[in-house]
C-alpha cells in the first residue's frame, strides 16, 4: 500500500469527487426554477464532502487524523 501523501489520494476523496461531477451533470437537467434552491443545495453540500476530506487531511495534530 502506498503512503497517503496528499488528500487526492484518499479513496473516500475521490468517491466524493466523482460523486461532486455525477451530481453536477444531474443536476443541470432540474428545473430553472430550481436553480437557486435545491440544485444549489444540493452541488454546495456534495462539494462539501470533498472540501471536509481535504480540510481534515491538513490538520496535524493526532486527534483529528484517522490514518
Amino acid at each position: 500500500m502506498d503512503k497517503i501523501k496528499s488528500f487526492t489520494d484518499l479513496i473516500a476523496w475521490k468517491e466524493g469527487y466523482n460523486f461532486v461531477l455525477n451530481l453536477y451533470k444531474i443536476t443541470e437537467n432540474f428545473p430553472e426554477r430550481e436553480a437557486f434552491g435545491l440544485t444549489s443545495q444540493l452541488r454546495r453540500a456534495s462539494v462539501s464532502i470533498t472540501s471536509n476530506l481535504a480540510e481534515g487531511f491538513g490538520r496535524k495534530g493526532k486527534k483529528n487524523q484517522l490514518l
